[in-house]
C-alpha cells in the first residue's frame, strides 16, 4: 500500500508530521493509499483513536483525502506542492509567456515614492496600523466603484487577505465556492486551510449564476470571485452577470463573499459590486472586497487594502494583530505616494495591455483558434492535450502555463501571459498556436 515507506510517530501529531514530510521529499507520491486506521494502530501499538486524530491532522492541512470506504489517500497535488511549483524549463532564446507578472516597463519608479515615505515621523509601536491618508484613498475608491461602506483593513496581499477572512470566518471542513478555472494560489490555499473547494464554472462574463447557486445549495459558506481580470480566462463581471449574481446571493445573505478585485488599477473595465445592488445597501451579512497594488505598482508591494462588514474587518485585524502586527507603513506611504501622483495612470496601462491581448486574440480568431481574454494580462486557449500544446509551443520558441495550475475540474487549456508581448509578435505566437494546435493531438477544442 505504501511500499517500503515505515509510517513512525507515537503521538497523532507525530505521525501526521512523518507522513507530511514524506510527501513534501517524495517518499509517499500523490494519490498512495495510506493504511486503514485500525491497521496501522497494531503496526505503531497505539489506540486506533491516536491515528483518527493523525488522519484528521492532515486531511485538515490538505495532505491527504478521504473517500469513505475507499479509504485514505495523499491528494493528487498537496499542498506541499504548490501549482505554481510545476514550471516549465525555459529554453535559451525562448519566450517566457507563461509567469503571468506585470510589464516592468509600465510600472511606476519606487524610489521617489519610498524616499517620501522614509521621509515620514518613524512608527512606534502603538501606532494605528492603517496609514491615515491610505484609509482615505481606499474609501473614495471603494465609494466610487459603488461597494458598500464599512471597515478598513491592509494586509499584505490579495492571497494574505483572502487567507485571513477565510480563517476568521470558516473552520475545517467548510465549502468554499471557487472559480473552475481559476488562480492556482487560491486553489491550494482552500485546501491547505482544511476547507473544501466546491468548483464553479466561469465564461467571459465571470461565474456561471447556476454554478453558484449549486454550490451554494450544497452548503458552500464562502464564494469567492474574481471581478475583473480574472486569471487564467481574463473574465470580467457584466452588468447583467452582477446583477444575476446578486439574486443569487442575496437567496444566501449569511454566507462569506470574498471579492477579488486584483485588477484595479490596470483594468478600464467598470467594477460590478456583488456585495450590494444600485441602491448600495449590502445584501451579505459577511462580505470583504480586496484590492491589491501587485498588478498596477510592482508584484513586491506586498500591500492590499480591503472593505468589508465591522465584524470580518474586526477579526482579520484582530488576527494580523497577533502575528504580523501590521503592514510596513514605508510601504503604506509609498502605495498612498503612487496613489496621489496618478504614477501608473489606468487608462494608459490598460489601453497597453488591451491592445497586445486583442491582438493576439484577432490573430488567433483568424486562424480559427478559439480564446478567452476580455481583461487582463492572460490569454486563455482551450486544448485537447495540455502536454502536447506546452511542448509542442516550447519546441517554436513560446513557453505557456499549463492549464492543470489553474484547474480542478474544468477542461484542459494553455495560458498565455500577453502583459510583455511586443508588437508583431502576436502574428508569429498565433500562427505557432495554430500549427501545434492542428497537429492534431493538442488540437483546440470548440467552445
Amino acid at each position: 500500500m505504501l511500499g517500503d515507506y515505515p509510517i513512525k510517530g507515537r503521538r497523532a501529531s507525530e505521525i501526521a508530521a512523518d507522513v507530511e514530510g514524506a510527501v513534501a521529499e517524495g517518499r509517499l507520491a500523490p494519490g498512495a493509499a495510506l493504511p486503514p486506521l485500525r491497521e496501522l494502530a497494531v503496526e505503531l501499538g497505539v489506540n486506533p483513536n491516536t491515528v483518527a486524530a493523525a488522519y484528521r491532522l492532515l486531511r485538515d492541512r490538505g495532505v491527504i483525502e478521504t473517500a469513505g470506504r475507499k479509504g485514505s489517500r495523499v491528494r493528487p497535488r498537496p499542498v506541499t506542492t504548490p501549482r505554481d511549483e510545476v514550471g516549465i524549463a525555459v529554453p535559451p532564446g525562448a519566450r517566457d509567456l507563461s509567469a503571468g507578472n506585470p510589464d516592468p516597463a509600465l510600472l511606476p519608479a519606487l524610489g521617489p515614492a519610498l524616499a517620501a515615505a522614509a521621509a515620514g515621523p518613524p512608527v512606534l509601536y502603538g501606532h494605528p496600523p492603517a496609514d491615515p491618508g491610505l484609509v482615505e484613498l481606499a474609501r473614495a475608491s471603494f465609494a466610487a466603484a459603488g461597494a458598500p461602506a464599512g471597515a478598513i483593513a491592509v494586509c499584505s496581499g490579495s492571497l494574505d487577505t483572502i487567507e485571513r477572512a477565510l480563517l476568521a470566518r470558516l473552520r475545517p471542513g467548510d465549502l468554499v465556492a471557487v472559480e473552475d478555472p481559476g488562480w492556482g494560489s487560491l486553489l491550494d490555499l482552500v485546501p491547505a486551510l482544511g476547507l473544501k473547494p466546491v468548483p464553479v464554472r466561469t465564461d467571459d462574463e465571470g461565474p456561471l449564476p447556476v454554478e453558484v447557486a449549486n454550490a451554494l445549495a450544497l452548503g458552500a459558506r464562502c464564494l469567492i470571485v474574481t471581478s475583473r481580470a480574472q486569471n487564467p480566462t481574463g473574465a470580467a463581471l457584466s452588468p447583467a452577470r452582477a446583477a444575476a449574481l446578486r439574486e443569487v446571493i442575496a437567496g444566501r445573505p449569511g454566507i462569506l463573499l470574498i471579492e477579488d478585485d486584483h485588477g484595479h488599477g490596470m483594468v478600464d473595465l467598470p467594477f460590478q459590486s456583488l456585495a450590494a445592488g444600485p441602491d448600495g445597501v449590502p445584501i451579505t451579512e459577511h462580505r470583504l472586497l480586496v484590492r491589491s497594488a501587485a498588478k498596477a505598482y510592482g508584484p513586491d508591494l506586498r500591500l492590499s487594502v480591503a472593505i468589508g462588514d465591522e465584524d470580518t474587518v474586526g477579526r482579520v485585524l484582530g488576527r494580523q494583530r497577533l502575528g504580523a502586527g501590521w503592514v510596513s507603513h514605508l510601504l503604506q506611504r509609498a502605495v498612498v505616494e503612487l496613489w496621489r501622483s496618478d504614477a501608473a495612470p489606468v487608462a494608459r496601462v490598460a489601453a497597453a495591455y488591451g491592445e497586445r491581448r486583442d491582438a493576439l486574440l484577432r490573430a488567433l480568431a483568424a486562424r480559427g483558434v478559439a480564446a478567452h481574454g476580455r481583461s487582463g494580462l492572460n490569454v486563455w486557449i482551450p486544448v485537447r492535450d495540455e502536454t502536447v500544446a506546452v511542448a509542442g509551443l516550447v519546441q517554436r520558441g513560446w513557453v505557456a502555463a499549463p492549464g492543470a495550475r489553474f484547474r480542478l475540474h474544468s477542461e484542459p487549456a494553455i495560458r498565455l501571459c500577453v502583459a510583455t508581448l511586443e508588437p508583431g509578435e502576436a502574428e508569429r505566437l498565433a500562427a505557432d498556436v495554430a500549427e501545434v494546435l492542428a497537429a492534431g493531438r493538442g488540437g483546440a477544442r470548440g467552445v
